[in-house]
């Protein structure tokens, strides 16, 4: 599968390059080894492609299960290392197994934490359970930040326009495992500080019109401060 993917990524580069004039910036930043879990935030189906492009090593994803029935693009993520998750239920305990057993193994692992794409375009409140994760067995958390995507396949668009694609792959944030003494609220208070640190750091190379209301107005605000 690593040499299917080997093939596929230059052409898929190509393809992405001519059509969307993508840019990749701090792709060193995803670990060579060991296991990692990245963030990126979630606007169209496409995105596990997106990000997988440029980086060498083998990334496996949790992703929602509908786009898998989509012809071509369904295919795709599999063969890009994309595994279904239920978003209907409260939990879905087969891909949980399966992410904590790639973990387990020292893979790379991408959580999209808004937990589905974004339906308005702007960046959403990250859930928790990725940050669990990350507490629960000391795994570095790798922000990445996609901007453009709403522009370029908005919500109820049939199929992706040309435009501009930027990715952005932040440096690691250090997590070290919680002890078996943490509680239960504590463990979530943990979780909560780490989900909102992700945020910011997303959000920081994003668009503003693509973030909540005060993080869009904050970063308009600093950006008339530098000029």
């Amino acid at each position: 599968m690593q040499f299917l993917i080997a093939v596929l990524s230059p052409f898929v580069w190509l393809f992405c390059r001519l059509l969307f004039k993508i840019e990749f910036h701090g792709v060193q930043n995803i670990p060579g080894d060991g296991a990692c879990i990245i963030t990126p935030n979630h606007v169209t189906y496409a995105d596990p492609i997106w990000i997988t492009i440029p980086v060498r090593r083998r990334i496996y994803y949790m992703a929602w299960d509908k786009p898998f029935r989509i012809p071509v693009l369904g295919l795709m993520m599999r063969i890009f290392g994309a595994f279904p998750v239920n978003l209907d239920v409260a939990a879905d305990a087969s891909a949980q197994r399966e992410s904590i057993e790639l973990l387990q193994k020292g893979r790379a692992l991408v959580m999209f934490p808004e937990g589905g794409r974004t339906r308005t375009g702007k960046l959403m409140p990250f859930k928790m359970g990725a940050f669990r994760l990350a507490l629960a067995h000391g795994i570095p958390i790798v922000p990445v930040s996609i901007k453009g995507a709403g522009k370029i396949w908005p919500v109820g668009q049939m199929l992706p326009r040309p435009g501009k694609l930027t990715i952005t792959y932040h440096p690691p944030i250090g997590v070290e495992s919680v002890s078996e003494e943490t509680t239960r609220t504590e463990l979530k208070e943990l979780a909560r500080q780490l989900a909102r640190k992700t945020h910011d750091v997303v959000a920081s190379a994003l668009d503003p019109e693509s973030l909540p209301a005060e993080d869009g107005e904050a970063v308009t605000l600093e950006r008339r401060h530098r000029r």
